[in-house]
């Protein structure tokens, strides 16, 4: 008999992401309890969090996804690799058609743990065909200031609010709740009692969040997301280890940069907000992504939250004017307003939600 409790596998899906030909949606198998982030006080938090980080992967796992379709289910096989995630870049059989206003799908995961079948809802998302504009947002001092991607140093320096501060302990604003059973992911389930083929309404334009932040806060960040009443959506972390290239400053760049190119060629269809700060080079992502989709960029929204720029972030920016696309460089959102009402975006509905997103945002 083992000395310490054996957690049963637990797959953690991330929000996912279609077209009406494809579905990317990534998981990861785990072996830990589901994260809660309400209640149990200061040590809960901080067991709760240190187990997010001391997390037990689950290799060489089999696990099925289903995806509800007209003509029935489709399935799909995958394993998990050394690190327990997993992949699933699936072309859909037939076209599934867009919903007209933009949804969260439910798609089921499956997979067998100790002689038994479970399964785990999975959401993802799908833009509405009446949907013309898209937001892609930063998270790190964008909407949330963690504390883990500014270097060791930092690390160290903020390793209360990393771990021991729960999501709605950073909010000034009263809790709202937009996607109540989308935290996480979905809880795991006994086999039949998933929701397959379910859709629930979201933000009526499409928001995806990219973050040099890792995967193991994926739960926490979404818990923040709902307190505050921000619109969810897929997110592109980065996979992390102890060691300078991803506690560190480098590596930002070309890891943001090529998820929104990912964004753009998979919705060919919708024009992008910007939105990030100065402190992970976005800039620099967001100049490159203009240079490679000039007309497909409707704005960029960069919030000055550290050291005055650098000769690159200036060059990017001057660039990014150059090439006719509206850019906000400013510390108070409050601003943000006017500069939409100038450039005359104020009447869509996803450069609105650009600035409610941050509207409100207050550093630490």
């Amino acid at each position: 008999m083992p000395l310490l409790p054996v957690h049963p596998v637990r797959v953690q899906p991330y929000f996912g992401y279609r077209n009406e030909n494809h579905l990317r949606l990534k998981v990861r198998a785990l072996r830990s309890a589901a994260p809660q982030f309400t209640g149990g006080g200061r040590w809960q938090a901080f067991r709760t969090m240190l187990g997010q980080f001391l997390s037990r992967e689950v290799a060489d796992l089999p696990v099925q996804l289903e995806v509800a379709g007209a003509e029935g289910s489709q399935w799909f096989d995958g394993r998990t690799d050394q690190e327990g995630y997993l992949l699933f870049d699936v072309p859909l059989s037939a076209a599934r058609a867009l919903p007209a206003q933009t949804a969260w799908e439910v798609a089921v995961l499956h997979w067998q743990d100790r002689g038994h079948a479970h399964c785990a809802d999975a959401f993802v998302l799908a833009p509405g065909r009446e949907a013309r504009l898209a937001v892609i947002s930063d998270i790190d001092d964008t909407i949330i200031e963690t504390g883990i991607t500014g270097g060791i140093a930092s690390l160290a320096r903020n390793w209360r609010r990393v771990l021991a501060e729960l999501p709605e302990e950073r909010l000034l604003v009263p809790a709202a709740d937009l996607f109540y059973n989308a935290l996480g992911g979905g809880a795991m389930l006994e086999e039949g009692e998933a929701h397959l083929g379910t859709r629930q309404t979201a933000a009526a334009n499409p928001f995806f969040y990219i973050s040099s932040s890792p995967w193991n806060l994926f739960s926490y960040l979404v818990a923040f997301q709902r307190a505050r009443g921000l619109p969810l959506g897929p997110m592109a972390l980065r996979d992390w280890d102890f060691n300078r290239a991803t506690l560190g400053s480098k590596g930002h760049g070309p890891h943001k940069e090529a998820a929104i190119a990912r964004l753009f060629d998979f919705y060919p269809w919708l024009d992008f907000a910007l939105a990030g700060d100065d402190t992970q080079a976005d800039l620099l992502a967001f100049a490159a992504t203009v240079r490679r989709y000039r007309s497909r960029v409707k704005a960029v929204f960069v919030r000055q939250a550290g050291p005055p720029s650098s000769a690159e972030e200036i060059q990017a920016a001057a660039d990014i004017r150059a090439a006719g696309v509206p850019l906000w460089l400013g510390e108070d959102y409050s601003t943000t307003r006017a500069f939409l009402e100038e450039t005359g975006l104020v009447g869509e509905t996803g450069a609105a939600n650009v600035v409610r997103t941050v509207a409100h945002q207050e550093p630490g």
